[in-house]
């Protein structure tokens, strides 16, 4: 054996060759360690293996085999290099019958003898594998790779294979900087600037980077702004930091500097080189969740950014974030405490070294935890074993369940926990010790709370009610009662928690709530079945029930009715009668069914015996009245018939009035009527008339006969036919029956069929027509809910008593009771009101006379109420929209129902003081539940009368004419109509239709145009006028007041132009809102109308009280009152009057909301007449002012000691009509006129000349109460530094006969200036103030 030889160098070179032969190796490679002077044993060696591994193929397989050779003289290894480089390739060698092609040979790895150590590099091309890099201790101060990529150098042979590989190519992504102005052709890859980058960029990326080992190729991808910024991708091997930063100098130094790159801008992007993971795989809201990033780049430079909220995350209470390098390995971790929702997106972890930046992305999902557990529980306490249950609605791998209770009672139980089904339970028990009566009602909140093991937590609440079963306490004392009495029994109940309460009958039926009541109070409760008039029905036994969940509490009463005939079910005969006082009469009461009753008829306090008689179903008691048995001649008497059954209660018939004459005076004898005087008019019910019937099936209604000459005729008949008169019996005993709302449906079924049999006999009789109005008024208020199917019977009912055949029929009957259209209209509307559909389809009806659409109100799919109704046969039509922004307000479920009708503007009553008539259909839409917004619908109408006058928009006010109805126009205006049609906006609900007022002038008429414009205008002008005024008097005042009666003149005039100013803003703001149909609050035009009355009254008053002061000054003229007393009456009639007589009216009217009009913010005319609180004190003050005006004028006209013949004077009559002039406007004068305004009727020619005269007001009270005042002026004049011109003036008006009109030198002008205060120069007389007697004259 050969000793061992030092071995300086090694080296192994890779053999590429392919052949036919089938080579059965190892997938490992070959690796022979070998010496050099053993080369040729080896390769003896090499070819015997080949031979015995090898097998005949039909096709050549390409083979690579490793080969260690080992040198003691490192020297040799360059000439082993330049050998193999002067091969050709492809080698042929031909063993036998297998040919083999060497493809390559060429060197991989070196090792060499470093000092102590075998470094072991790999050739140009090569790098060792990943796993080697990691396992083994590399050279890195003489690596040339990237970090994070295979290694050049290790500091020692592997054992075994494999040694270094082929390196593969990569791609870097890489930018750099230019320093210069971004240009928009950069982005066009067409343009010239663009291709010359790319062109001169490239060529300096090749210069630089074709030294880096496995250079393949550079080219720019494109440009970006933020100065430029070049993105380009780099084809090598990878090559070390130290390579690419000297590349990166040389492409600087390449490139032409006008280029201006930055040289420490470069940056390398991979994105496939860091592992990103998270745990758990799937999140839930609250988990603890951690994303790790690992990497083989060895740096620490690592950061987390959330890419939704674009903000780096750092270490907080709820992220936290951890980084190492370990194994070779980076590793960051982010963990992110008790995720929420908001914490979802995609998380970017980010690893920088040097200019390369590696990052990943990966993004999580967070799915919130939802428990489900029932809100609420009502439990009762008896003990019973119950349980709270919650469940998890995601399968998430919980870990435990935890129950928690808070509340004023601590009842505990045990927790059961199924976690294979996601669901826990907690079950108790509870008696009524652990929840007494005044605790019963406590509510206990139970929290279950589910934990994950990655700490999500999801938790439901329970709230428990506990209470305890009702104890009821019933009135003990035994109920027995005749048919007509009332009864009531109070329930009492320990505990006030309960669901429901109802009463019913032994047979199960429930009684109508409408005859019970239920209050619930702090520590109980009761519930009282009230009763006002029992019947049959009534006997049995009731109980009272207390619901609450399935736990049900009942108590028992017994209630016994003794037979006994109701009032109305008494029929007495005669219901009057006349009885000669010598002769007798038969009188006599029946009833429907026999019973064991002592009866007697009473006269006073005589009884006399009944006999009693049996026809069929009916039983009278008679009694032949003799009128010789009682000395009341020539008197009225009422005879009862008196019931008494056997239990001793009784019960009075209807009063029969006998008229006891004398037999002279009888002229009419018939043996049924009876006997009377010529004119007497007696009723008689039909059942005891002329009129047929059979005792079985009596007729009803009362007919009226009046005694002309010697025979009874027929005045009125109001006769009720058989069937319809047993149909209003027995509705009459529905309302009354406890089971009411259980019959109703078969009665309204049955009665649509009889009426439409019977419409004969309802067209030819008002009384049987009246009846079924009764009896539709009477069922309307039985139900709380209406089905579809009741409502048609309903309908139909309605359909044959609006039919045209029965119209005539309905004239007669208004013209005996006028509200009988009203009272139908009313009832259909309560049962419109009741209807529900449910989930049937809603409901439509359409007849000949009625028509009628629903819909019922979902909020998932809400649309637009839009509604069309077209009568053919009466060539009418209309239409309603309700838009559904108004129908959001409604309560779900709730049903809309319009129903229109043809024939019912003929029979409503019409609005007499207008003279209105209905003239299109009549519409009515309701909603099953109140309205609590702001509501507004839309309907157009057929216009059958196009001209004519102003077209209104009313609906029918069941309120008007003491409840009788009329129609009304509050809240309601027309919006637009073009002849044919009118379109009309609403804010409530009820009937609609239209009318059309010959009286009133078309708003859009040149006339009704023309009282616009002077009202607007006049007013305010008027408004302008009287500020004016005032601030005159504020500019003069001083002035102007230096005596008392024109202190006091000054002060009238101004109060009257303060109130009237106040008075008419009040008056054009609520007219203004008004006239474009803005909704005026009720207490907002409540207050305005009370300050619009104050202030006018006060306008009024203080005429009033400037006409007194007139009077005073002229009749008593040497009598003083100091100024305080007379501003303090002034001030006491002006004000103090009209608040008292406008507090009155708002006292006496608004408590019944009819102190305004219905649709005007003024005083009430048509129901309470409070306009004539203004107008009597202003027409009162008219007639005075007329009077003080008559005495002034007739002052002025008597001569005074020392004035000029009238010979002087121009023209009396013209200074009369001026002085007329001056007072009118002042003392309110113009305001006669609206006397004939204020009744209806009245011509539009006053209401031109009142409104032209009264809106000017304001004008006229500047010129004549302030400007025409010769002191104003001068005061004015002196004001404003005009003296001199002021002079002129004053002197001129001293001339005599050639002055103009109230000059001073006038007498007449004089005596009325004087008045006022105007006189050119007074002489003051010792003692007095300011006043100087002359010739029995007041000068001023």
């Amino acid at each position: 054996m050969k000793s061992p030889r030092r071995i300086t160098l090694c080296l192994m070179f890779i053999v590429i060759y392919s052949s036919k032969a089938t080579l059965n190796w190892n997938s490992e490679s070959a690796i022979h360690p070998l010496s050099l002077d053993e080369q040729e044993l080896s390769g003896e060696e090499a070819l015997r293996q080949k031979q015995d591994a090898a097998t005949k193929s039909s096709a050549a397989e390409e083979y690579t085999i490793d080969i260690e050779i080992s040198f003691e003289n490192a020297s040799s290894l360059d000439s082993v290099k330049a050998y193999l480089n002067s091969l050709s390739f492809p080698i042929l060698e031909n063993y036998t019958d297998q040919i083999t092609n060497i493809v390559s040979i060429n060197v991989t790895t070196v090792c060499r003898l470093a000092a102590s150590e075998t470094w072991c590099s790999c050739e140009p091309g090569y790098g060792w594998p990943r796993e080697r890099c990691l396992h083994n201790l590399t050279c890195q101060e003489h690596d040339v790779f990237l970090p994070g990529h295979q290694c050049s150098c290790l500091k020692e042979l592997p054992s075994k294979g494999p040694f270094c590989q082929l390196q593969e190519d990569i791609t870097l992504n890489m930018r750099v900087k230019l320093n210069v102005g971004f240009q928009e052709d950069l982005m066009n890859t067409s343009s010239a600037l663009y291709r010359s980058y790319k062109t001169d960029l490239e060529t300096a990326f090749r210069k630089g980077y074709e030294t880096l080992p496995g250079f393949k190729g550079v080219t720019v991808t494109g440009f970006k702004s933020g100065s430029v910024i070049v993105t380009y991708e780099l084809q090598t091997t990878a090559p070390s930091l130290d390579l690419i930063h000297k590349a990166n100098e040389r492409v600087v130094q390449s490139l032409n500097q006008t280029y201006r790159m930055d040289d420490n801008s470069f940056q390398a992007f991979n994105g496939n080189e860091i592992k990103l993971s998270v745990t758990p795989e799937i999140i839930f809201e609250g988990d603890t969740v951690s994303l790790v990033c690992e990497n083989d780049i060895l740096s620490s430079n690592v950061s987390w950014r959330h890419k939704e909220q674009e903000l780096e995350i750092q270490n907080s209470s709820r992220f936290s974030i951890y980084t190492a390098i370990f194994n070779m390995t980076s590793i960051s971790k982010l963990t992110i405490h008790n995720i929420t929702l908001g914490d979802a997106g995609e998380y970017i972890c980010k690893l920088i070294l040097d200019i390369f930046e590696y990052e990943s992305k990966k993004k999580i999902d967070v799915i919130p935890i939802q428990i489900l557990a029932n809100e609420e529980m009502k439990v009762i306490c008896d003990n019973s074993p119950v349980s709270v249950s919650c469940c998890s609605d995601s399968k998430i791998d919980w870990i435990k369940t935890e129950w928690k209770q808070e509340g004023n009672i601590n009842i505990s139980g045990s927790a059961e926990i199924h976690i294979d089904s996601l669901c826990s339970k907690y079950v108790f028990r509870v008696d009524r010790t652990q929840c007494p009566s005044g605790s019963s009602g406590t509510t206990v909140v139970y929290t279950c709370e589910f934990i994950s093991g990655y700490g999500a937590r999801g938790s439901a609440d329970t709230k428990v009610t506990f209470t305890s079963a009702a104890n009821l306490t019933i009135t003990p004392d035994p109920i027995s009662v005749s048919e007509g009495q009332n009864f009531s029994i109070k329930c009492i109940s320990d505990v006030s928690n309960y669901d429901e309460v109802y009463w019913n009958t032994s047979a199960g039926i429930k009684v109508h709530q409408r005859f019970y009541t239920t209050r619930r109070y702090p520590n109980g409760a009761e519930s009282v079945l009230a009763v006002k008039t029992s019947t049959r029905e009534w006997n049995g036994t009731y109980h009272c029930v207390f619901r609450y969940k399935n736990s049900y509490s009942i108590a028992n009463k017994d209630v016994i009715v003794h037979p006994l005939p109701l009032e109305l079910n008494i029929m007495v005969d005669p219901l009057e009668a006349t009885v000669s006082c010598s002769g007798s009469h038969h009188i006599k009461c029946c009833i429907e069914e026999d019973g064991d009753y002592k009866v007697t008829f009473q006269i006073g306090s005589l009884s006399l015996p009944a006999a009693k008689e049996v026809k069929e179903k009916q039983v009278c008691y008679k009694h032949n009245f003799n009128a010789n048995s009682v000395s009341w001649c020539s008197k009225t008497v009422d005879v009862f018939c008196h019931f008494t059954n056997a239990v001793n209660n009784s019960v009075w018939s209807p009063s029969m009035k006998l008229n006891l004459v004398p037999g002279e005076n009888i002229t009419c004898q018939d043996p049924i009527i009876g006997v009377g005087e010529p004119g007497k008019v007696i009723q008689k019910l039909c059942q005891f008339s002329n009129v047929p019937n059979s005792p079985g099936s009596p007729v009803g209604g009362i007919i009226t006969y009046k005694c002309v000459g010697s025979q009874w005729e027929e005045k009125r008949n109001d006769c009720i036919s058989a069937a319809i008169n047993s149909l209003l019996k027995l509705a009459k005993a529905l309302v009354k029956s406890p089971s009411q709302d259980e019959k109703l449906p078969t009665y309204l079924k049955n009665l649509s069929v009889s009426i439409d049999k019977l419409e004969h006999e309802i067209s030819s009789s008002p009384g049987s027509l009246g009846a079924v109005i009764n009896i539709l008024d009477l069922l309307s208020t039985v139900p709380t809910q209406v089905n579809s199917e009741m409502m048609m019977h309903v309908l139909s009912t309605v359909n044959v008593i609006l039919g045209k055949p029965v119209l005539n029929t309905w004239k007669i009957l208004q013209q005996q009771q006028t509200n009988q259209s009203s009272q139908l209209l009313h009832s259909v509307e309560r049962f419109s009101q009741a209807l529900r559909s449910g989930d049937s389809p809603p409901l439509s009806f359409s007849q000949t006379n009625v028509q009628m659409s629903s819909m019922v109100i979902k909020s998932s799919h809400l649309k637009t109420y839009q509604q069309k109704f077209v009568f053919s046969d009466s060539d009418l039509w209309g239409n309603v929209v309700i838009d559904k922004s108004h129908l959001e307000n409604l309560q779900p479920d709730s049903s809309v129902v319009t129903m229109a009708f043809p024939t019912l503007q003929a029979i409503l009553a019409k609005d007499i003081q207008e003279n209105n008539l209905a003239e299109s259909l009549v519409m009515t839409t309701t909603v099953s539940h109140n309205i609590t917004m702001p509501f507004r619908i839309s309907m157009t109408f057929k216009n059958s009368s196009p001209s004519g006058g102003e077209t209104k928009c009313v609906f029918w006010n069941f309120g008007l004419a003491n409840n009788t109805g009329g129609w009304d126009s509050s809240g309601c205006y027309v919006e637009e109509g073009d002849g044919d049609n009118v379109t009309c906006i609403c804010d409530h609900l009820t009937s609609f239709s239209i009318l059309m007022s010959a009286d009133t002038p078309d708003p859009s008429s040149l006339l009704g145009i023309l009282l616009d414009i002077i009202s607007y205008i006049g007013v305010g002008f008027s408004i302008l006028s009287l500020a004016a005024c005032l601030v005159v008097e504020v500019v003069v005042w001083k002035s102007v007041t230096k005596n008392r009666t024109s202190y006091m003149r000054h002060t009238c005039i101004v109060n009257i132009a303060a109130s009237l100013l106040i008075a008419n803003t009040w008056f054009i703001v609520v007219a203004a809102i008004q006239d474009n149909h803005y909704i005026l609050c009720k207490t907002a035009c409540v207050v305005a109308t009370f300050f619009i009355h104050f202030f006018y009254l006060s306008v009024f008053f203080w005429m009033l009280t400037l006409g007194l002061m007139l009077l005073y000054r002229l009749v008593f003229i040497l009598h003083e009152t100091s100024r305080s007393t007379q501003k303090a009456i002034a001030f006491c009639l002006g004000y103090g009057c009209p608040l008292a007589i406008s507090v009155i009216t708002l006292a006496a009217t608004q408590p019944r909301e009819v102190y305004t009009r219905k649709n005007v913010c003024w005083l009430n005319w048509e129901d309470t007449k409070a306009l004539l609180a203004f107008a009597i004190p202003a027409l009162i003050i008219v007639v005075v002012n007329i009077t003080i005006t008559v005495v002034v004028i007739t002052k002025i006209l008597r001569p005074s000691i020392g004035d000029k013949p009238c010979k002087q004077e121009k023209s009396s009559l013209f200074q009369i009509s001026k002085s007329i002039g001056v007072l009118t406007p002042l003392l309110g004068l113009t305001w006669g006129f609206g006397l004939t305004t204020v009744f209806p009727g009245t011509n539009l020619a006053f209401h031109i000349i009142f409104a032209i005269l009264n809106v000017f007001q304001g004008l006229f009270i500047l010129l004549f109460g302030c400007l025409w005042d010769l002191k104003v002026q001068e005061a004015l004049l002196s004001r404003f530094s005009l003296s001199r011109w002021s002079s002129q003036h004053s002197k001129s008006t001293s001339l005599g006969s050639s002055t103009p009109v109230f000059s001073m030198s006038s007498p007449i002008s004089r005596r009325f200036n004087n008045l006022f205060g105007k006189t050119a120069a007074p002489k003051v007389l010792p003692g007095h103030d300011g006043n100087l007697a002359s010739g029995g004259s007041s000068a001023i």
